[in-house]
């Protein structure tokens, strides 16, 4: 039994049942009652533990068959105290679902809810995450958070009808839905001198929308609230309709700078499902194309930032570099960001080794290209006079919004999937994560430019042990009522993916957690007590995706 299994056995006592169809084995899912959710995330807060994400799922459809005796999962009457995952009227009602995490370990906590009783006791005062994840459970799933501080919706705009929740079996997604009027009540900072200033949701830019309310005196800014979900999709519903096979597709559009950290996030919780196996040439292509994809946003990103402070001439170097990696990933994986190249059971396409030898010429360019940059990047007065002290995230505001990836990094938090939970190769291709404390926009620069070093030094290494053999193996369908649950280091950060299979087999849920579902709430923090000009560099910093978020 791990940590967080035993804190959650003290807490909870003899009122937990684990969930033997939760793979893989070393994650660990637990039903409880509904009235010890709160209990039991007061219980992982004092452990340390983070939250990792929270959702809902939809198990109306579910006609379990009579369970066997001393079944870990007993059935409670409707007038019970206890509902374990078999729900009432056979398993009849709606999941509400949190993970957590510590120490490498990932634990997941179920209570189940009836249809006409659809609520739970909110985790917000234990985790602050969980002030968005619940807003955004309400709004697409129809469970409600009870004591939560903000009845607003979230991803689901005012104008829906309020009784469409999109992810409940009983929605029709084909059919349009009729516009309400509705009014999205801004948080509102009141003084004198105090003014507001709307951003977005249309950027001058060739950007996704998304809406920044600030409030500001003079140029100081005293408050900025975020209004994302301009880009939802539907993308979590649209799976139920498609095949495993297809659905890896899908997830490697959730958001197009991240394709081959989300298709491998995908593909590792089917393989997790299924017991299956891919090809150790496999697992290595897999590696080197992630860490293709960290270093081509990474040189975007850092350009980006330079560009916002005027500094024009990196912006269009870094640039370059990307262009020749990007080239490259065409030339050998027939796209340039990859698409589709991660797939279930191994790799779309092999590599020849005189793709091997220039890949790893395309490494050694690279690296003096890169370093001669950083010269010129670290020895601007000016650029560093505009990221230094900018955009703090203190690690302690970091820690509590349970930040991930690059942001972490930068604000002291040790963190990175690689190295937390490896899979092959980083089981034995282990990597060096660099972790900064300043938490400011140079920080979040630095560690970009560490972790491109890092990368270049492991795709080397990869290339260089790149084992023999075929690319692929063959992939069975999950069995009925069974979870699969993946975590990849994407180049923003840590990646989550919980697949369920349904009663025939079906994809029944698939929750996404991209890194910027925590991300974004950084960004919130750390503009405090900046000026308003720093607003664009700062949010440069972050860079999170507005489409992984909206789903």
């Amino acid at each position: 039994m791990n940590g967080l299994e035993r804190t959650l056995f003290a807490a909870i006592r003899t009122d937990t049942n684990k969930d033997i169809d939760q793979y893989p084995a070393d994650v660990a899912a637990f039903c409880i009652p509904r009235e010890k959710f709160r209990e039991a995330a007061r219980a992982m807060k004092m452990a340390g533990a983070r939250l990792v994400a929270e959702w809902a799922t939809d198990e109306t459809l579910y006609h379990h068959p009579p369970l066997p005796p001393n079944s870990p999962f007993p059935l409670f009457s409707k007038e019970g105290d206890k509902r374990g995952r078999y729900d009432i009227e056979g398993g009849r009602g709606l999941g509400i679902y949190a993970c957590y995490e510590k120490d490498s370990e990932y634990l997941i906590v179920k209570i189940s809810v009836p249809l006409d009783d659809p609520t739970f006791p909110s985790i917000t005062k234990k985790f602050v995450p969980a002030y968005r994840f619940e807003r955004q459970m309400t709004g697409l799933m129809g469970v409600i958070p009870l004591d939560h501080p903000d009845p607003r919706p979230w991803i689901k705009h005012e104008d829906w009808p309020e009784d469409a929740w999109p992810l409940r079996k009983s929605f029709d997604p084909a059919r349009s839905l009729e516009r309400v009027e509705g009014k999205y009540e801004w948080i509102r900072a009141e003084g004198e001198g105090v003014y507001e200033i709307p951003v977005g949701p249309v950027h001058a830019g060739i950007i996704e929308p998304g809406h920044f309310r600030f409030q500001a005196v003079g140029e100081d800014i005293i408050n900025l609230e975020e209004r994302l979900g301009y880009v939802h999709k539907g993308i979590e519903k649209r799976f139920e309709g498609m095949s495993w096979e297809e659905g890896v597709r899908l997830a490697g559009r959730v958001s197009g700078d991240t394709t081959c950290a989300h298709s491998l996030a995908y593909c590792r919780a089917l393989e997790a499902m299924t017991g299956s196996n891919p090809p150790k040439r496999a697992l290595w292509l897999r590696a080197v194309m992630l860490e293709r994809e960290r270093i081509a946003n990474h040189l975007g990103d850092i350009g980006a930032v330079c560009n916002d402070v005027a500094f024009s001439f990196l912006l269009y170097q870094f640039s370059r570099l990307k262009e020749m990696l990007l080239r490259t990933n065409y030339k050998f994986f027939g796209h340039r960001f990859m698409m589709d190249g991660i797939i279930p059971g191994g790799v779309a396409v092999d590599i020849s080794q005189d793709g091997t030898e220039e890949m790893l010429r395309e490494m050694d360019w690279l690296k003096k290209e890169f370093n001669r940059l950083v010269v010129i990047y670290d020895e601007n007065p000016s650029l560093e006079d505009r990221v230094r002290d900018t955009g703090i995230l203190t690690p302690e505001k970091a820690r509590d919004l349970c930040v991930v990836g690059f942001t972490a990094r930068a604000s002291g938090l040790n963190a990175d999937c690689r190295i937390k939970n490896p899979f092959p190769p980083y089981d034995q291709i282990i990597p060096k994560v660099p972790v900064l404390k300043s938490g400011d926009v140079h920080a979040r620069a630095w560690v970009r430019i560490e972790e491109i070093r890092e990368s270049i030094r492991l795709i080397r290494e990869l290339l260089n042990t790149l084992p023999s053999g075929p690319v692929k193996s063959d992939l069975s369908s999950p069995p009925p009522d069974r979870a699969g649950f993946a975590v990849v280091e994407g180049w923003r950060g840590e990646i989550v993916y919980w697949l369920q299979s349904g009663p025939k087999g079906e994809i029944n849920r698939c929750m996404i957690r991209d890194p910027s579902s925590v991300n974004w709430l950084a960004l919130e923090q750390a503009i405090h007590g900046n000026i308003v000009p720093d607003f664009p560099l700062i949010n440069k910093s972050f860079n999170q995706s507005y489409s992984g978020h909206d789903l």
